[in-house]
C-alpha cells in the first residue's frame, strides 16, 4: 500500500503561481511513477503531468506545457507540481497518483494508477 497526501491547494488569482506537494508513505516510493490529475465539477478526471519512477522523464498535458513543472524527491518521498500562469478554467481538485509497472502509453490514463490521494482544491479567480 502507498498512502498519498496532497497539500498546497488554495485560492489564487489568474496569472498567479502555486506549488502543490504530494507526500507518500508506505511501500518504497522510488518504484512508482507519479502523476497529477485534476477534476472539475461535472468533468472527467484529466491528466496533468507525470514523472517516471526514476525521475528522468516528465510528461505533460498539452494545455499545461511550458507553465507547469513536475518533479520528485525520492529521498523525501515527495512529488511536486509547480504551476504558473494559472487560468480560471484550471480550477479543480488536483489529485496525486502512483502507478507501478506502467508504460508510457498508459501514463495519461487515470484508471491505470493504483493509489490516489484525497485531492487538494485549487481555485483560480479571474
Amino acid at each position: 500500500q502507498v498512502q498519498l497526501v496532497e497539500s498546497g491547494g488554495t485560492l489564487v488569482q489568474a496569472g498567479g503561481s502555486l506549488r502543490l506537494s504530494c507526500a507518500a508513505s508506505g511501500r518504497p516510493f522510488g518504484g512508482y511513477t507519479m502523476g497529477w490529475f485534476r477534476q472539475a465539477p461535472g468533468e472527467e478526471r484529466e491528466f496533468v503531468a507525470a514523472v517516471w519512477w526514476s525521475g528522468g522523464s516528465t510528461y505533460y498535458a498539452d494545455s499545461v506545457k511550458g507553465r507547469f513543472d513536475i518533479s520528485r524527491d525520492n529521498a523525501k518521498k515527495t512529488v511536486y507540481l509547480q504551476m504558473s500562469s494559472l487560468k480560471p478554467e484550471e480550477t479543480a481538485v488536483y489529485y496525486c497518483a502512483a502507478a507501478s509497472g506502467i508504460n508510457r502509453a498508459q501514463l495519461f490514463k487515470y484508471r491505470r494508477y493504483e493509489y490516489w490521494g484525497q485531492g487538494t482544491q485549487v481555485t483560480v479567480s479571474s
